[in-house]
């Protein structure tokens, strides 16, 4: 091809072509182009153009406008799944809040409860505590109206015998009963 080439620019340098188509002609001339073929071939040039256009581009910019439109899809999907996180977040923030305010009120309530139980009880304990102190009271009262019960005939007899003695003679039941009865009334009446 190269020796095509040389003899073509020596021809041309020999030749002084008569106008610039001419010289154009000449060219395609020697290079074995003919104009008919030419025309052949620019139209088979746009026949195959079409067809790849057809079969070849259009398909694959419409695979592209549908990619194109799936991707924006995903990503208004993402905008709204974004936002739908972003209140679901909210939601259960504000759930915690409440439910820590419910727990708050409870635990307050729980609190008021356990106290009015234990004021109640301690109440309950103070009265208990009265109640025994006042029946312990009585039983003392009790117990002290049997001793000094026990100790004025006690004191009794002994005064009786004392005298019995004194008087060194031997009384009667009656005699000694009248004793007793007059030596507890008089310590009685003390």
């Amino acid at each position: 091809m190269l020796p095509l080439l040389l003899a073509t620019v020596e021809a041309t340098s020999h030749a002084a072509p008569s106008g610039p188509i001419e010289g154009l002609k000449q060219t395609f001339e020697h290079f074995g182009v003919e104009p008919k073929f030419i025309l052949f071939q620019v139209i088979s040039f746009l026949i195959l153009f079409v067809v790849l256009y057809k079969f070849g581009v259009k398909p694959t910019l419409s695979t592209m406008e549908e990619r194109n439109a799936k991707i924006a899809t995903g990503l208004k999907n993402a905008e709204e799944t974004q936002a739908r996180l972003t209140a679901a977040a909210q939601e259960s923030a504000q759930i915690i809040r409440t439910a820590q305010l419910e727990a708050q009120k409870s635990i307050e309530e729980a609190r008021k409860s356990a106290k009015e139980y234990s004021e109640k009880q301690q109440a309950e304990a103070v009265a208990r505590a009265a109640d025994t102190l006042a029946k312990a009271q009585q039983a003392i009262e009790l117990e002290h109206k049997k001793m000094l019960d026990q100790a004025r005939t006690e004191i009794a007899r002994l005064v009786v015998k004392t005298t019995e003695q004194v008087l060194a003679k031997k009384l009667s039941e009656t005699d000694r009963a009248s004793y007793n009865e007059a030596a507890a009334k008089e310590l009685s009446a003390l």
